[in-house]
């Protein structure tokens, strides 16, 4: 990589010859590895190395911004004169008196040490297990990458952060057959760790995990429709809060006016029972960093204290903008994409309720243990979920599972609608997309029971 400290000054000088508030350089190097396993057999192998810079300027209301893998002095100073061309605005204060800060997160066992073979072992061992679990599986899919991203930030306000960050994801999805009907499952493990991420979790019961899901869902009723009680276990991660609260408190919709939390700071928008923060410092979790994408530490934010609306989530722009201070939550998919607000570890804190008295004291309604994929409007707050595996309650027992359900509400008057939360917690983990780009991400919650919610089903 080139030496940043040696020429950071001249590149970002560049940058803000044409003027602009501030100038940032984003470098980037990742040495990775992935193994695609489909219908019994590798689909696909990969190992290398990607290495990239950004160049970008806030000027007003604008970003500009340019990238190139031209890591050369010469071609970060093209990328500059890029992005310089179209700044227009007054030049901000400039500090190049930098002092370096360089974080990390030490693994156990790199994955990079590890040889290829025994990381193929893994994902056929995985296939194995699945497919031997129940003969009404049909089709295995094994999915195992790993990771290691260097990235130095540097901007013309004194930022020089250099930071290490590994990762590690492996999933398996099933589909199982059974009568004409097709069921799937799908179970993930992911964090930032090495590969001992293996000795808490092996991939066979990662794998059996995702199949136990389809073969259940098999003999599951077709899941009813209409208005009722909705219990949703810790088991199902935060995904209900990550989709129908997160989004919304992301800065950039606030300040767009496109988020239905707009004008409700410090203002009561949850049953007291309800706090959530979003909180990148936690250990080894998949959304946890050192700093974000611009070089800001992490931190927990607090979006929703005991029901009251207290913060959100901001960038270094949004937070200039609103005249608020940065969260560490201005993130990016790689060196080719600017940063945006965006969550990292997001959770609906644990509340004092006995999680089985919460299912014992619902007399009928939906019990959801693990969710499926979902979508929202940050604008109206409507939401949607895929409920992949549900069940039936009848006086406090859930023991007739359903397939084909989906959840539809709003997140603003979920919020209120809640009326208990456990003291467990559960986490899931994805990869967030916005606006093009993907994050690695997790979220969090209690068991919770929500009044009521509409099910959309088939039955």
């Amino acid at each position: 990589m080139l030496d940043l400290q040696k020429h950071a000054e001249a590149i970002l000088s560049r940058a803000l010859k044409g003027g602009g508030l501030m100038a940032e350089i984003y470098l980037e190097e990742t040495h990775a590895a992935s193994i695609r396993f489909d219908d019994n057999k590798t689909e696909r192998v990969t190992a290398g190395a990607t290495a990239g810079a950004g160049l970008r300027v806030l000027d007003g209301d604008r970003t500009l911004y340019a990238h190139t893998n031209d890591l050369t002095l010469e071609g970060l100073l093209r990328c500059a004169e890029i992005v310089a061309a179209g700044a227009s605005g007054k030049k901000g204060d400039q500090d190049y008196d930098f002092k370096p800060k360089r974080f990390s997160m030490p693994v156990k066992v790199p994955a990079k040490d590890v040889p290829m073979e025994q990381k193929l072992a893994l994902v056929t061992a995985a296939n194995a297990a699945a497919r031997d679990h129940d003969p009404r599986v049909r089709q295995v899919s094994v999915m195992y990458g790993d990771g290691m991203k260097r990235v130095v930030i540097v901007n013309s306000e004194g930022t020089f952060v250099e930071d290490e960050r590994p990762a590690i994801l492996f999933f398996v999805q099933v589909v199982a057959a059974d009568k004409g009907i097709i069921q799937t499952g799908y179970e993930p493990v992911g964090a930032r760790m090495g590969f001992e991420i293996f000795d808490q979790k092996t991939p066979e019961s990662v794998a059996i995990e995702a199949a136990r899901q389809a073969c259940l869902m098999l003999e599951a009723d077709a899941a009813p429709s209409g208005s009722m009680p909705v219990v949703l276990s810790s088991n199902a991660g935060g995904t209900m809060i990550h989709e129908a609260v997160g989004h919304g408190l992301e800065a950039d919709h606030i300040e767009k006016g496109m988020s239905k939390y707009c004008g409700h700071l410090d203002e009561e928008i949850a049953v007291p029972a309800v706090s959530v923060v979003d909180d990148g410092s936690l250990p080894r979790m998949r959304g946890t960093l050192s700093v974000d994408d611009e070089g800001t530490p992490v931190q927990p934010t607090m979006l929703i204290d005991k029901g009251v609306l207290v913060g959100f989530m901001h960038d270094l722009k949004s937070a200039y903008k609103m005249g608020h201070e940065p969260t560490g939550n201005g993130r990016r998919e790689s060196y080719a994409h600017k940063p945006m607000p965006r969550m990292t570890n997001t959770l609906l804190m644990p509340g004092e309720d006995d999680p089985e008295k919460i299912l014992s004291e619902t007399e009928s309604g939906l019990f959801v243990r693990k969710m499926g994929g979902g979508q929202v409007n940050p604008l109206n707050g409507d939401y949607v979920f895929d409920v992949t595996e549900g069940y039936l309650i009848k006086n406090g027992r859930a023991e007739t599972p359903v397939r084909g359900a989906t959840l539809i509400g709003n997140g603003p008057e979920t919020l209120r609608q809640i009326e208990a939360i456990g003291n467990d917690l559960g986490f899931g983990i994805g990869t967030c997309g916005k606006n093009g780009q993907g994050v690695p991400v997790s979220d969090a919650q209690p068991t919770i029971r929500v009044k009521k919610l509409t099910v959309g089903g088939t039955g």
